[in-house]
């Protein structure tokens, strides 16, 4: 997924609006399958415990870390990421025993992105308060990490104590990456020091001021990591591909969905990539288009001028 100067592409499930109808849902592994065989680098599923009709998405419906297993089943290169996993809602054990599972299953495919929650009705259904959100996920990710550190110790954490016991299994490759999703609550210097990537949301896309903005905003992260040296950053959008390879990027939706042809797709990700990102994940859930037909025309047209990067063949997934 991750070079610097370097831009890849991913798919942002699902690939179409849940709206009270499971049955859209339908095919989605076998796209991905497809999505995986054209050689894009990612795919990604959203975290939504409880859906609040007052909020109006259901997100991916299903469980991501029961679904990445699903979809680890159906693919064999592909990185499965999480947009993102809400940390404070769950304890760091459960969290690190599901990644750690998906992450063998797969092959060492896992990439987590995670972040601190930004539904309030769910915090009070799981007993918690959601002002403390950003307290608990920065004493999550701490936990999480030692949990799955090569030489785990004794924790004491205001999650929990650990004393004569480790979790299994370790992961793949010996670390989970954490992708850090906005700000979570937390500082730019935390988020230097802790983010192994850094999700952002992309400001306008329709010109070119948005992916200045964002420009500055990747620039200051990378600032503060210390020690310097590459870390990715990653934005994704909502596209509605038309047709027409010329059609002008075009704000939709109060700009929450981006209407354009490919040309104006191809440039916003070349600003993107001037501007440092290193990940796009493309959603099409509010496409006109048939989502494979999207898919193919991304593939032929698209993904060329942004390939996905060589790497290492996935571990065993003979279990």
């Amino acid at each position: 997924m991750f070079a610097p100067d370097t831009l890849t592409l991913g798919i942002f499930m699902p690939l179409r609006f849940y709206d009270g109808d499971m049955r859209v849902l339908s095919g989605q592994a076998r796209l991905v399958s497809k999505i995986d065989q054209l050689g894009f680098a990612a795919v990604w599923v959203r975290d939504v415990p409880l859906f609040d009709p007052h909020f109006g998405d259901a997100g991916q419906v299903f469980d991501p870390f029961a679904y990445l297993a699903y979809l680890a089943a159906h693919t064999e290169h592909i990185a499965l990421v999480t947009g993102s996993t809400v940390f404070p809602l769950r304890h760091p054990i459960d969290l690190a025993k599901a990644a750690a599972t998906l992450d063998n299953l797969s092959g060492g495919r896992l990439v987590l992105g995670i972040a601190s929650g930004d539904r309030p009705v769910e915090f009070p259904a799981y007993g918690l308060d959601h002002d403390n959100r950003g307290e608990r996920f920065a004493q999550g990710v701490d936990y999480f990490r030692r949990l799955l550190a090569q030489q785990p110790g004794p924790i004491d954490s205001p999650l929990g104590q650990l004393h004569g016991a480790r979790l299994l299994p370790a992961p793949v490759c010996g670390r989970i990456p954490l992708v850090m999703t906005g700000s979570s609550r937390q500082s730019l210097q935390w988020l230097g020091e802790h983010a192994d990537g850094w999700l952002t949301y992309p400001h306008a896309t329709h010109d070119r001021h948005g992916p200045l903005r964002l420009a500055a905003k990747v620039r200051a992260w990378r600032e503060a990591i210390p020690g310097g040296g590459f870390r990715p950053h990653m934005t994704n959008e909502w596209i509605d591909l038309d047709d027409d390879p010329h059609f002008p990027r075009t704000p939709m939706q109060g700009g929450y969905v981006l209407r354009t042809g490919r040309h104006g797709l191809v440039e916003l990700l070349e600003e993107w990539r001037e501007a440092g990102v290193n990940h796009a994940a493309l959603g099409l859930q509010m496409a006109r288009r048939p989502a494979q037909d999207i898919i193919q025309e991304l593939a032929e047209e698209v993904l060329p001028l942004f390939p996905t990067l060589p790497g290492p063949q996935p571990h065993s997934q003979s279990w």
